[in-house]
């Protein structure tokens, strides 16, 4: 989660000029907050989600010691590959957070059978990625998924229809999984080249080859 701070810089003449930051960390926005606090020119400071919420400096560092140990700042690529031959699919997926102080990287994947189609197969990695972050505990945050399937992250934002009775079906699980653990998503269409890590993880699962890693990112 991002945050962006608003206040009134107090001029000599006792005018009020209103200012208001970047969207940044929460560590960062605490830090901003405290040193313009110390300062002695600031009023009215207040810091705001990405949803809109909004916090004094007391709240807000209440709020990063509660979310400390949760999962965050959480970025997901996905991937799915599709044998014709055998109706079997591939999902990968690679997951980028923030616990604390630290920043992990999960890599994963499944084979699943009995799929259709590749779009089908780009719709249960996306799935696939939500079970892993409801196992992590992420809820209530935002969240950024980035895929090469440009149909399957525009029909989540609504932009696209979908006319296909199975895909409609991934759609409304993908949504009401969303729903229960309360993500606010931001999708991100990118170049197979840059999704080639859940690409490899989409295709070493179609080899029988099961991953599953959690890596600390020093």
């Amino acid at each position: 989660m991002k945050y962006r701070l608003e206040w009134n810089h107090k001029l000599k003449s006792n005018e009020k000029v209103q200012f208001s930051s970047e969207w940044v960390v929460g560590e960062t926005a605490v830090q901003i907050g405290e040193e313009l606090e110390a300062s002695g020119k600031v009023t009215d400071l207040y810091f705001y989600d990405e949803k809109g919420t909004s916090w004094i400096l007391k709240e807000m560092k209440k709020l990063l010691i509660e979310i400390e140990d949760d999962p965050h700042e959480i970025t997901v690529y996905f991937d799915g590959g599709f044998l014709k031959e055998t109706n079997q699919a591939g999902l990968g997926v690679v997951l980028f957070f923030r616990q604390g102080k630290k920043k992990y990287r999960i890599r994963s994947n499944e084979r699943l059978d009995e799929l259709v189609s590749n779009n089908e197969a780009e719709y249960a990695a996306f799935y696939y990625a939500l079970t892993i972050l409801e196992e992590l505990g992420a809820h209530h945050l935002s969240c950024e998924f980035k895929g090469d399937s440009q149909g399957v992250l525009k029909q989540l934002e609504g932009e696209w229809p979908c006319y296909e009775e199975t895909l409609n079906r991934w759609l409304d699980r993908i949504e009401e999984k969303m729903k229960t653990l309360g993500l606010e998503a931001k999708y991100t269409v990118i170049s197979r080249k840059d999704n080639k890590e859940a690409d490899k993880l989409a295709t070493q699962a179609l080899d029988g080859k099961e991953i599953f890693a959690k890596t600390l990112i020093l």
